[in-house]
């Protein structure tokens, strides 16, 4: 068992100076794990809560904020729909169940060769002759205890569970190889894990090859804000060999450690709920759904709620393929019976009647809610005041840039700003174009996505759209950091523009007593709409602009709207010298930033 660690209490910002006092050190001391950790801070100095906690973690305590009544309500708003399930338990029936754990890494540095050599090492050692089918999740035991593996290795996945308002994980195990080292993936794996507040660690794989390098790799770890236990700090860094089998109990020992320090528990006789793993369909059997309990006992029966579907469960099944029919915390089980799809990281409830759970999902669909909880979504305009409103205390981005050139003085630069206690928090910051990853971890955060000569693709774009996240793309740095200082002040102003909607060509002219002239007009790209802005052009000259729509016709009826490939009537109001060749643009104001 781990020697539990004193905690400190420790307030939202204070100097360096008093940190020292705080933890009886020398101010020379701390200032060393603060330059350790790539952090310049004189010894008056303010810095906030998150940089104090890595100083007094690297120095063998445990930091713990400093939390009014309030502070500690916003708190448990904020916690994951099952871990607040959890608090309103009764603590006396709250009982230890075995770490859910995901696996995090570089994709060649072998975080699926470790999980199979887990699990066939399980079954080898089990049940002879039983054969492990993939549902998403499996248990292993060591020195008889339970540990559950999430087969869904990679941060896109885990991230992608908590952007929907689950965590399935408990502990992350970050697969670092012993011949690599620390690289780009590695880097992002951390940040989200750490975002998550996930507790790490680092199987340090691959050491049975001829070029491994164990220590040039812990210090790259350290570098990292991952000061291994051997070196002085508390992140348990074990060597392994997937291929050779090397370290494998050792790896299990250490997860067990840091449950026991992380205090993982549940009610088994709670209300029930869970996270989806994994869903799929099958022709014989319908709608397969790999289901993670997490607080409660399932039973078969029982009648399900999920996203926007619900059903009674008709069978259980383990990793093996057999049948079970209930499952306790921390339990991952395959489920028939769901009425529909639901998506990874759903979060599951039982439902007391059939008739209260059509209730429930007919609710989701109303609210267009597919989600049990969503994650605060902010915009850089907005910010100001929702800290104004108690709604926001740091505003939390994640930055990519076109090259490493241009990424450390953006980020020292960001560093620097401040205005008053609130300043700006990089949850993540690396080189190359936003990513479906980069949108995932901002919907979970609730950060701002900034990009600095880099674009989004067309899939994160889809995903920021459908989730109300904010990407700001910027080509001058001190835009970029105005923009912040700005929001940070509550000086920023949103940007609006005008959109081009539709173009309809003018071919022939019209003239209505008591009217005016007419164009009939084909509509050639896009949409005409009757409330829209009207801009005129004839070749490359813009004869009136912001003009509107006196009157839309097709045929003889008035209409609001006409599609390209259809014939109209066009009247401009203040405007009626067309010719045939004309064109006019039909235009939306909308906001861009």
């Amino acid at each position: 068992m781990a020697k539990e660690r004193q905690i400190i209490e420790v307030p939202e910002y204070l100097t360096v100076r008093e940190l020292a006092t705080l933890i009886s050190a020398s101010p020379i001391e701390v200032m060393k794990q603060l330059i350790g950790n790539g952090i310049m801070a004189g010894i008056n100095q303010q810095i906030d809560y998150d940089t104090a906690a890595i100083v007094i973690d690297g120095m063998g305590y445990e930091a713990r904020p400093v939390m009014t009544s309030q502070a500690a309500v916003e708190e448990q708003e904020d916690l994951p729909a099952w871990k607040r399930i959890y608090a309103n338990e009764d603590p006396r029936s709250l009982q230890p169940r075995p770490p859910v754990v995901t696996i995090l890494g570089h994709v060649d540095h072998g975080k699926t060769s470790l999980l199979d050599v887990i699990r066939k090492a399980n079954v080898a050692g089990g049940e002879a002759g039983g054969i492990t089918q993939h549902i998403g999740a499996y248990q292993v035991v060591h020195n008889g205890r339970k540990i559950t593996f999430l087969d869904t290795p990679g941060h896109s996945a885990f991230t992608a569970m908590r952007a929907r308002g689950a965590q399935g994980a408990d502990i992350a195990v970050l697969v670092v190889a012993a011949d690599d080292g620390v690289m780009p993936t590695t880097r992002e794996a951390y940040n989200h894990a750490r975002a998550a507040h996930v507790p790490i660690v680092v199987a340090l794989n691959k050491i049975d090859k001829r070029n491994a390098n164990p220590d040039r790799v812990k210090q790259e770890l350290s570098d990292l804000g991952l000061v291994p236990d051997d070196w002085g700090g508390t992140t348990l860094v074990v060597p392994v060999s997937a291929r050779e089998k090397i370290g494998i109990d050792d790896l299990l020992e250490a997860i067990l450690l840091t449950a026991d320090e992380t205090d993982i528990r549940a009610n088994p006789k709670g209300k029930v709920t869970g996270t989806v793993i994994e869903a799929r369909v099958e022709k014989a059997r319908g709608v397969l759904a790999t289901l993670l309990v997490q607080n409660g006992t399932l039973k078969t029966g029982d009648i399900v709620v999920v996203g926007t579907t619900e059903g009674r469960i008709r069978a259980m099944f383990d990793e093996t393929g057999r049948t079970v029919r209930e499952a306790s915390p921390s339990t991952p089980v395959q489920v028939m019976g769901l009425a529909g799809m639901p998506a990874a990281g759903d979060v599951f409830m039982v439902a007391p009647s059939e008739k209260e759970a059509r209730a429930i999902v007919a609710e989701r669909v109303a609210a267009n809610r597919p989600t049990d909880r969503e994650a605060p979504r902010i915009t850089l305009e907005d910010f100001f005041k929702r800290v104004q409103e108690g709604e926001a205390k740091e505003l939390l981005m994640i930055l990519k840039v076109d090259v490493q050139g241009s990424l450390d003085p953006i980020v020292n630069s960001l560093n620097e700003l401040k205005a008053g206690v609130i300043a700006p928090r990089i949850l993540h910051a690396e080189t190359g174009n936003i990513s479906e990853n980069d949108v995932n971890l901002a919907v979970s955060t609730g950060a701002i996505l900034i990009g600095f000569n880099v674009d989004a693709d067309g899939a994160a774009r889809r995903l920021a759209e459908a989730n109300g996240v904010e990407i700001r793309t910027y080509d001058v740095i001190y835009m970029l950091l105005e923009d912040i200082e700005k929001a940070l002040k509550g000086m920023l102003e949103p940007v609006y523009e005008d959109r081009v909607i539709g173009v309809a060509d003018v071919r022939r002219i019209f003239k209505i007593p008591r009217v005016g002239k007419i164009a009939g007009c084909y509509v050639r790209d896009g949409e005409i709409r009757r409330n829209a802005k009207v801009r005129v052009r004839r070749g490359r000259e813009v004869l009136a602009d912001g003009l509107t729509v006196g009157s839309l016709k097709r045929e003889t009826e008035d209409v609001r709207e006409v599609r390209a490939g259809f014939e109209c009537g066009i009247a401009v109001e203040g405007f009626e010298d067309f010719q045939p060749g004309d064109q006019i643009e039909f235009l939306v104001r909308e906001r861009v930033s």
